[in-house]
């Protein structure tokens, strides 16, 4: 491209953002439409993608917390636990549920430091004259703090002996125990549940979360206690198994593997009867899941950016009615069908532009509110800014190219007679 021609673009580009910033000045109204209905298309895609990637973000805070090697033994798992209550040829049938043995038989394997079996519930937890609904209930091998995270801030938690041996003793959540008993130290406390008195000897902090915010209010008891007094049915606990030091997961993991068919008795042509599942793995179909919700969101915003695009339309054409003799005296002083389809392109583009840019700041101001008035770290990602003004762009200039050749193929002849 000559000097020349680079500067007659540049020129033509600055005029073209000058007439349509005269356009809105002068149509406030008629411009409205387009500006609306594009910082709303805008303003959604901000929001939700700083939604979204605050509450990746926070998950793999918490997957993280957990322990970067700590891998998980399910029963079965497909995008997530499959319970299908009816059906004898649900998946998770075919499946014997994870025992004790099997447990204390990965705990002994080389590659292995520590393994935890977990379950849960909710239900009723009585205090003295008090009482609290829903409140999670987790059956936990003795090892816990260190497989989950957080800290013991009062008292202590059980050891293996009262683990194995079924004892009734709980360690309360930071946030029960204040809701129980206030400044008061709890350990020492009785807490009821389903009519069976459990000793508190413990409470604990744990790691901060978006899922362990709110109200939450957890109890933690033995593995063996859990099962003995919570009314649950036997087969749907897990692990979550920590390697040594030394040994990589993947390590850990064929060792895990090769002992649970070993025990199973499972041929080489066989299936496993399990699965085993990395915070990699759980992490990326959370991705995939929110990915999911994003796509949909966009589609909705779509919707505003559509009614922009009719707006713009609208506005150019009225615009290009307006300017019908202009244009004829720029042909007939030699302008192009491509200088004059470029100036109404950009005119078209800079009014949409300014909808995303109002937008832009409305998605920030969202990402702000929800960053500040909720558990969610929302925070834009720099590609989303780029992404939500080249949307709008791209809309300007999509729907303005009718109006644009419009003017573009006027007869100069018969646009200087235009009244």
């Amino acid at each position: 491209m000559t000097p020349t021609r680079r500067g007659s673009v540049l020129t033509t580009l600055v005029e073209g953002v000058g007439i349509a910033l005269d356009s809105l000045r002068a149509s406030k109204t008629r411009a409205a439409l387009t500006i609306v209905g594009v910082a709303i298309g805008v303003m959604v895609v901000m929001g939700m993608a700083a939604a979204v990637h605050g509450i990746n973000a926070s998950f793999a805070s918490a997957i993280e917390q957990v322990g970067p090697k700590t891998f998980f033994v399910f029963r079965y798992f497909s995008g997530g636990i499959q319970v299908d209550g009816g059906g004898r040829n649900a998946p998770w049938r075919h499946n014997p549920p994870i025992t004790q043995t099997e447990a204390r038989m990965i705990r002994q394997l080389p590659a292995v430091r520590d393994v935890v079996m977990s379950e849960s519930r909710q239900t009723t937890v009585l205090a003295g004259d008090q009482s609290e609904d829903n409140v999670q209930i987790n059956g936990e091998s003795a090892g816990w703090p260190e497989v989950t995270g957080g800290d013991i801030t009062a008292g202590r938690s059980y050891t293996t002996i009262e683990d194995a041996a079924g004892a009734k003793v709980v360690v309360l959540n930071s946030k029960l125990a204040v809701r129980f008993f206030g400044q008061l130290d709890p350990t020492g406390q009785t807490v009821k549940i389903f009519g069976q008195e459990y000793r508190v000897i413990g409470v604990y902090e744990p790691p901060p979360n978006l899922f362990g915010g709110g109200n939450d209010y957890v109890i933690i008891m033995p593995w063996l206690t859990f099962h003995r007094y919570m009314n649950v049915n036997w087969g749907w606990a897990n692990l979550a198994v920590l390697p040594t030091r030394q040994a990589t997961v993947s390590e850990a993991m064929d060792e895990v593997t090769a002992a649970l068919r070993r025990e199973r008795e499972l041929r080489p042509d066989q299936d496993n009867t399990f699965t085993i599942v990395t915070q990699d793995k759980i992490l990326s179909m959370w991705n995939q899941l929110t990915g999911i919700f994003f796509v949909v969101m966009i589609a909705l915003s779509g919707v505003g950016l559509m009614v922009g695009g009719v707006g713009v339309v609208a506005v150019m054409m009225i615009s290009v009615t307006e300017r019908t003799r202009e244009i004829g005296v720029r042909k007939a002083l030699g302008a192009t069908q491509g200088e004059i389809l470029w100036q109404f392109l950009v005119e078209a583009a800079t009014l949409t532009l300014v909808g995303g840019a109002i937008g832009m700041i409305l998605g920030g101001a969202v990402a702000f509110a929800v960053a500040h008035l909720t558990p969610i770290p929302a925070a834009v990602p720099p590609l989303s800014i780029v992404a939500a003004l080249g949307a709008s762009v791209v809309t300007g200039i999509v729907f303005g190219i009718v109006p644009a050749q419009r003017a573009a193929r006027m007869d100069p002849v018969e646009a200087l007679r235009y009244e």
